[in-house]
């Protein structure tokens, strides 16, 4: 389709009020990601390069947000909620370029996939005028009928317009529609409001166009592809499918999922053939793992790069910054913020690792802390290839151990160490015999004496 130009407008101007939301319906996410961006990546893989999103008076979280899409869309703004067809015409001066195909698109349907998308302009290329994308829901009642007579559509009738014999065609109209450029604004200026609702429906072009011997055809696609998003249960049921998809593909594409219903990824996780995702794991934004490496457990996950042959978790914690190199290993209860753990290098259980250098081999004991943080400013620690950090110590940053240095347990280090070098940062210990016995006799008359006067 690329000797095609096409035009993709997204509606976005509904209000959205059975979300129960300050946000507009089409921000609400599917994998972090707004509805509206998931349909202007599906224009996107269909080919449908130039966007214009139709928003409603006063959208303007909708408008920032799209300027963050790729490619960001022309925004246009339909004043009044007069019908679809009416929406579609507030991109009139987009439709007006000429463009070869025209996709009319929902941004509350986040579900729609690039391939029928693509079958439909192909019909666009044959010869169509109109293509209308339907479905075939379990129970149609509500939904508008596709009336198709010798293979062409010639209408579209609403469920209570429908006669008995109508109503019992399981096509549905699935909201969306490509329509050629040529005829475009011809039959949008055609589309006339003599309804109970004073309304100019988009659906209308289909009887407009088959009645001037225009060829007009419908595809079907599958009930999850054209799923409407009208409140918070139907999100949850979009993420569900959504999530169901992308696990699938994941495995196809050579991950092994021990529990796939349990793991959650976010619309950008990308990971490697071979890699071994344990149950409960969840995926945040921009997380890029390479082959072979194992996620274990209850593990959460976002902002991080993982190489070869690394390891993570159970029960880990990896924020925005972590990158881990090959066959590092992040362990249980520990934690990782914008820090480098370098190859083969270990944090292995119940350790803090922020704003730092693990370097190569490096082995950080259990409760180890990164004290990065003064209350106002963050600072770096910096750990050497082959080191050591004994179990409960604490490094104060700014601070540098060399390479090889050795940190004794329970040492609070805040000079720098040199390389080789055994540092201590502890408290002398201290032994009063019989102290023990004197404070345990002192307390308990304590409590006895306030006991007796309560």
């Amino acid at each position: 389709m690329t000797e095609r130009s096409c035009l993709s407008i997204i509606l976005a101007a509904g209000e959205g009020t059975r979300m129960k939301s300050a946000r507009p319906k089409v921000l609400h996410e599917i994998a972090g990601l707004a509805m509206v961006a998931h349909v202007a990546a599906a224009a996107k893989a269909a080919g449908g390069g130039d966007v214009a999103l139709v928003v409603g008076h006063g959208g303007d979280e909708v408008r920032k947000a799209a300027a963050r899409l790729d490619p960001a869309p022309e925004i246009f703004v339909q004043e009044e909620r007069l019908g679809t067809a009416h929406a579609v015409l507030a991109a009139r001066a987009a439709i007006a370029r000429g463009h070869d195909d025209i996709l009319v698109m929902f941004g509350d349907t986040p579900l729609i996939e690039a391939d029928v998308l693509l079958y439909a302009r192909r019909k666009l290329a044959g010869g169509a005028a109109v293509v209308v994308v339907g479905f075939r829901p379990q129970n149609p009642a509500g939904y508008g009928r596709l009336i198709e007579k010798d293979g062409r559509l010639v209408a579209i009738r609403e469920h209570k317009d429908a006669s008995e014999a109508e109503r019992k065609i399981g096509f549905c109209n699935g909201g969306l529609m490509a329509i050629g450029g040529s005829h475009a604004l011809a039959l949008l200026d055609a589309v006339g409001n003599a309804n109970a609702n004073q309304e100019f429906y988009l659906t209308d072009i289909v009887e407009i166009a088959a009645a001037r011997g225009l060829d007009v055809v419908a595809v079907e696609a599958s009930a999850e592809s054209v799923l409407g998003i009208n409140n918070r249960a139907e999100l949850a049921e979009a993420e569900g499918i959504w999530q169901r998809r992308r696990r699938r593909e994941a495995m196809l594409a050579g991950v092994t999922l021990i529990a796939p219903e349990t793991v959650h990824f976010s619309h950008d996780t990308q990971i490697g053939q071979d890699t071994l995702v344990e149950p409960n794991v969840w995926f945040g934004p921009d997380v890029r793992i390479a082959a072979g490496a194992t996620i274990h457990a209850f593990s959460h996950i976002e902002g991080a790069t993982i190489a070869t042959g690394s390891q993570v978790g159970p029960f880990a914690r990896l924020r925005p910054g972590a990158d881990l190199h090959e066959k590092a290993k992040v362990g249980n209860f520990c934690e990782v913020k914008k820090a480098t753990v370098e190859k083969g290098a270990k944090v292995n259980h119940l350790t803090y690792i922020g704003d730092a250098r693990v370097g190569e081999g490096a082995n950080i004991g259990a409760g180890t802390v990164t004290c990065n943080y003064d209350g106002y400013s963050k600072f770096h620690t910096d750990i050497g290839a082959g080191s050591f950090v004994g179990s409960n110590s604490s490094l104060v940053a700014p601070v540098s151990l060399g390479d090889g240095a050795y940190v004794a347990s329970g040492s609070v280090i805040t000079e720098d160490v040199e390389a080789d070098a055994l540092a201590f940062g502890r408290a002398r210990q201290k032994q009063i015999p019989g102290k023990a016995r004197e404070l345990r006799e002192r307390f308990a008359a304590a409590a006895a004496a306030k006991k007796k006067a309560g």
